[in-house]
């Protein structure tokens, strides 16, 4: 597979983590003549390698992607670059063609690429390297963008209890990984939780938090499989449904269009009404997962020569606004204030540490 792009770096070792300075050549050679073909500011070459759920699978690769771009509008020198993978299988071979290539920054999407991570990072100390959704132990060299997702999910589980008309919510996963089951985890923290105040029984379909044990996909890019597990949870009665699943959910959404406003889904990652608008009326909310920021962030202090440091590295929060809600959309009119107003709450208490939200699923 060819990446989307050029320019040539040199990555420096810093104390504490690695500082990227870039000794740019435009496009010529690289036994060229020193100074022939220099740019004026100095390229860094950002490169990111996806998941096997590709560039436009409207969540978390995408969002990194965006996060890419948004850091060269900021900063002219930038020059991001992507690869896709589509299979597991690419992953080492997709990282190493970026240290050949001289990367200055090279970007894992997602916690499924940590062993291909950590192999390449421990056999190229001196190149940085950034994480999407893990952290990798005694890897100076790999920066880690991690998300507090329990949090914003404990929001989302409230709100589909409070929503819902059946009684019975539901949520699925791609994949049985903690990137993924900590949305879980929280969703059904936070039903349980309305259930408490509310003295209610709203139900939880496909995610057992004690068991850890529940309904997966095994895919992020299957929209069938999206819709014959939504079809399940729709006979079973189920009327507000969380996909953790990249494309696969949209396979949910299609279910919840044809459904006549009975069905209603909360989006991850991405904005839904954004990242999928043509199934914005469908999108109860999403659980917002920052990588765009995060990402944004951590290449343009590349590109400044500020250091990216492995500990702590970025974790993403409520009270950061790393994690969050998505606003209703066009869902506003129908959630009733009162219930805005009881999530609106929720999220000062969690802040607050008055209310606690844990899951075993959690970035430490």
């Amino acid at each position: 597979m060819r990446p989307v792009t050029g320019k040539r770096i040199v990555a420096i070792l810093a104390a504490g983590g690695l500082t990227l300075a870039a000794a740019a050549c435009g496009d010529a050679p690289e036994d060229s003549p020193s100074g022939s073909g220099a740019s004026a500011a100095a390229a860094y070459k950002a490169c990111m390698v996806t998941d096997t759920g590709g560039i436009d699978d409207r969540s978390f690769n995408a969002s990194a992607w965006a996060g890419m771009q948004a850091a060269q509008q900021g900063a002219s020198n930038i020059d991001p670059k992507y690869v896709a993978s589509t299979a597991e299988t690419d992953y080492e071979p997709n990282l190493r063609q970026f240290v050949t290539q001289k990367c200055s920054f090279i970007l894992a999407v997602g916690g499924l690429m940590g062993d291909a991570t950590k192999k390449v990072a421990t056999e190229n100390a001196s190149q940085q390297f950034g994480i999407v959704d893990s952290s990798i132990a005694d890897a100076k060299n790999v920066y880690p963008m991690q998300f507090a997702t329990d949090e914003a999910a404990f929001l989302a589980g409230y709100l589909a209890a409070g929503y819902s008309k059946s009684g019975k919510v539901a949520t699925y996963g791609g994949l049985k990984i903690p990137p993924v089951t900590v949305f879980m985890d929280g969703f059904a923290d936070g039903v349980a939780y309305y259930n408490t105040q509310k003295k209610k029984n709203v139900q939880v379909l496909g995610w057992d938090k004690a068991k850890q044990n529940g309904t997966f996909a095994e895919a992020f890019g299957d929209q069938n499989k999206g819709k014959s597990i939504t079809n399940t949870f729709v006979a079973q009665g189920a009327d507000v449904i969380m996909p953790v699943a990249g494309g696969t959910g949209l396979g949910t959404a299609d279910v919840a269009k044809a459904s006549s406003g009975k069905v209603s889904v909360i989006w991850v990652d991405q904005d839904g009404c954004k990242s999928a608008e043509q199934y914005c009326d469908v999108f109860l909310t999403t659980v917002v997962k920052n990588i765009n920021d995060a990402v944004k962030q951590a290449v343009a202090d590349g590109a400044a020569g500020k250091t990216l440091a492995a500990t702590p590295g970025y974790l993403g929060t409520l009270e950061n606004d790393g994690v969050g809600l998505a606003p209703y959309n066009k869902f506003d009119s129908k959630v009733d204030s009162g219930l805005k107003g009881e999530i609106d709450k929720l999220k000062a208490d969690i802040i607050a540490g008055t209310v606690k939200v844990e899951s075993v699923n959690a970035p430490k």
